[in-house]
This record gives structure tokens, C-alpha cells and sequence, in this order.
């Protein structure tokens, strides 16, 4: 259970970094106090359900996601509509960046 949390705790602060938030913004957002934000973080303690939703809600993120670290068919859903509202010419360099970042991080 500990590592479970951990992880969870692992992926809030990635995505609040991700996003340039603080963790009182984030609690704010959230509707939690800024405590919840720093006890989930480093997985000291379990959220409740309502949290958890608000939590992913206010990161934009899936419960999925935070629950497991599995990116959902609506995220990538979305990933690819953001990607449709570049011109052709965007997408070709759009690749190129990907496929260099996953020769970076894949070893």
C-alpha cells in the first residue's frame, strides 16, 4: 500500500510541476486543503475518493492515471486532437520531436 501511495504522490507532483502550480494552487483548485496536496505527494497518507476525483480534475488528469499510471483512451483521444488542429507541414517536425524524445528516455 505504501508504494501505491507513493507512486500517486509521485505522479501529483510530476503533473503540478508539469503545470507550474504550487501546492497551495493546487489545493485551492482542488477545493482540499494545501496539507492533503503535501501528505498525497509524499504518499504519507491515503485520499479519500472525492479527492482523488478532484485532484485529477484540477491536474487534468484521469483517475486512471493517478490510481495506476495508465494513460487513458480519452487522454490519447485528446493527445490526438491537438495534434489534428496542426497544419500538415507542423506534424512532420511534431514527429521528429517524439521520435527524438523517445530515443532520449528509452535506453
Amino acid at each position: 500500500m505504501d508504494n501505491l501511495l507513493a507512486q500517486m504522490g509521485s505522479r501529483i507532483l510530476k503533473r503540478r510541476k508539469q503545470l507550474r502550480m504550487t501546492q497551495e494552487e493546487l489545493a485551492e483548485k482542488a477545493g482540499v486543503m494545501p496539507q492533503t496536496i503535501s501528505t498525497a505527494e509524499l504518499g504519507k497518507k491515503a485520499l479519500r475518493p472525492e479527492n482523488i476525483v478532484r485532484i485529477c480534475t484540477a491536474l487534468d488528469i484521469s483517475t486512471d492515471y493517478l490510481l495506476m499510471g495508465k494513460i487513458s483512451e480519452a487522454s490519447l483521444t485528446l493527445l490526438e486532437k491537438k495534434i489534428s488542429q496542426l497544419p500538415p507541414e507542423k506534424i512532420c517536425h511534431l514527429e521528429d520531436i517524439i521520435d527524438s524524445f523517445i530515443a532520449a528516455v528509452i535506453e
